[in-house]
């Protein structure tokens, strides 16, 4: 696929997906499968939902995710407000361990900082605040704490892989380093190469996992 063939195929994919209303004002550039995205969008929430979407299309490498947030005037709040929200709906989820993740908020920027068990539980915990009317961005500096031994580790993910429909578990090879997971191999898709850093990511103790798969088209 050409690298204008995919830059069609993902601005139709962006207008496509209800969650991307900014897409006609998003600007598309492709080279050598690396997409890249600039314009302006109205939340965090939009500007994931529209690289997710570049992620869905057939050829895409890589993504250079440059689109900036900006809120409108009814959407804008105060960096008290923003933070008290945030320690709020921290406070109500059941998969994020009681005071284990802290807020720090500037400029509408949200920071999360603490220790959690699990990576589900960092990505939880960014996914509510998230969703927090008048933020601009989110850091995750949350970290995982170890708890298994790496043999353990990459079993697990080895055996998660074999178990997931989506992936070729064959074409994929796990190493674990301490608590580091490096996954190396070929798969058809940027998608299928996502999912499998999503699986090695769900194992626990994993606190870092450097993805070195290939995309390479199926003929």
């Amino acid at each position: 696929m050409t690298d204008m063939e995919i830059k069609r195929q993902v601005e139709s994919e962006l207008s496509w997906d209800p969650q991307v209303k900014s897409a006609p004002a998003i600007g598309v550039s492709v080279k050598d499968g690396i997409v890249t995205l600039r314009g302006r969008v109205e939340s965090v929430t939009e500007r994931q939902a529209a690289e997710s979407a570049v992620m869905r299309v057939r050829g895409v490498k890589g993504i250079v995710n440059q689109l900036e947030v900006r809120l409108r005037k009814s959407c804008e709040r105060t960096d008290e407000d923003i933070a008290r929200a945030a320690v709020d709906a921290l406070a109500w989820m059941t998969e994020v361990p009681k005071d284990h993740v802290k807020v720090k908020v500037e400029d509408g920027t949200i920071t999360l900082i603490g220790t959690v068990y699990w990576n589900y539980q960092k990505e939880s915990a960014e996914h509510v605040v998230r969703s927090l009317t008048g933020i601009k961005r989110v850091v995750n500096l949350i970290e995982v704490r170890p708890t298994a031994d790496e043999i353990f580790v990459k079993s697990n993910i080895e055996a998660a892989m074999k178990r997931n429909a989506e992936l070729d578990a064959k074409r994929i090879e796990v190493e674990t380093i301490g608590t580091k997971v490096i996954l190396r191999g070929t798969v058809h898709s940027w998608a299928e190469r996502k999912e499998a850093e999503r699986v090695a990511w769900e194992a626990q103790g994993v606190t870092e996992v450097e993805n070195q798969i290939t995309v390479a088209e199926a003929a």
